[in-house]
């Protein structure tokens, strides 16, 4: 898939289909061996360095566990750390990483969104949208 085409996504992980708004940035980071190519959302800008930290956090939960995950120039909490996914807090924002076949999703969200309903709502995207066909 094109960068357009990934950019196409950008929408639908910030806002629900009923048009509210769950999220305040997000990007997809297409991984393709030790290339990243970024699209992402107006505005959310992730260093090559948090690029990497996010891809390689993937791949070893528990230190993103232990030392928490920068995107954007902000640190967060790292509140769960697993292959597929990683979920951090700051303060009462958070941010919602999700593994795909060809991407990493990263979402992040403020309050009043609360973590659970972003949460369900970048899972469920992910899952219907690029999961399920291969991406």
């Amino acid at each position: 898939m094109a960068l357009d085409g990934w950019r196409a996504h950008l929408p639908g992980l910030l806002a629900d289909s009923k048009g509210n708004r769950v999220a305040t940035k997000a990007a997809i980071l297409v991984v393709q061996g030790e290339h990243i190519w970024v699209v992402s959302s107006d505005g959310y800008n992730l260093s090559t360095d948090e690029q990497k930290a996010i891809v390689a956090g993937l791949s070893n939960p528990d230190h993103v566990q232990a030392t928490g995950i920068r995107a954007d120039g902000k640190k967060f909490l790292t509140i769960r750390a697993e292959p597929e996914r990683i979920y951090g807090k700051k303060q009462a924002d958070g941010i919602i990483i999700v593994k795909t076949v060809q991407t990493v999703i990263v979402v992040e969200y403020a309050a009043p969104v609360q973590a659970a309903e972003a949460t369900v709502h970048v899972e469920r995207y992910a899952q219907d949208h690029l999961i399920s066909k291969g991406y």
